[in-house]
């Protein structure tokens, strides 16, 4: 496996490990329910994401025969994606809108790159052609 791809996955780990101690947290403390949209950004950009682009480098370029389009840009992504939520989550802890605003920004700067990468690595992807032709 491809280094981004390890890394990826590891943080998704770490990322689902940190989600799920402030779900255990809310569930113990009650008034700590104001941490919920930190807990969901947590297991859903953290741990669900992070999984879903470390699979994603691994399995596409596989799939479509093809070299990953940019290793640049997916180690840019890694970067991008992680100061991103963690900049979501300290400041969605502390509320400060602006630097959420900014931090979320991050975040959707590195979900384009993504997108752009995995789309020019699977673009000549030729489908078969349907049973009976």
């Amino acid at each position: 496996m491809s280094k981004i791809t390890v890394w990826f996955l590891r943080l998704a780990m770490i990322y689902f490990l940190i989600g799920a101690l402030f779900g255990l947290d809310m569930a113990i403390v009650p008034r700590h329910m104001i941490y919920r949209p930190v807990h969901v950004h947590l297991n859903l950009l953290g741990w669900m994401s992070m999984m879903i682009y470390g699979v994603a480098y691994h399995i596409l370029p596989r799939f479509s025969g093809r070299p990953l389009y940019s290793d640049k840009m997916a180690q840019i992504h890694l970067w991008l994606a992680n100061i991103g939520l963690i900049g979501m989550v300290v400041f969605w802890i502390f509320y400060n809108k602006g630097l959420l605003m900014v931090f979320s920004l991050i975040e959707f700067i590195s979900i384009l790159l993504f997108v752009y990468n995995m789309l020019r690595t699977v673009k000549s992807i030729t489908m078969p052609p349907p049973p009976g032709s």
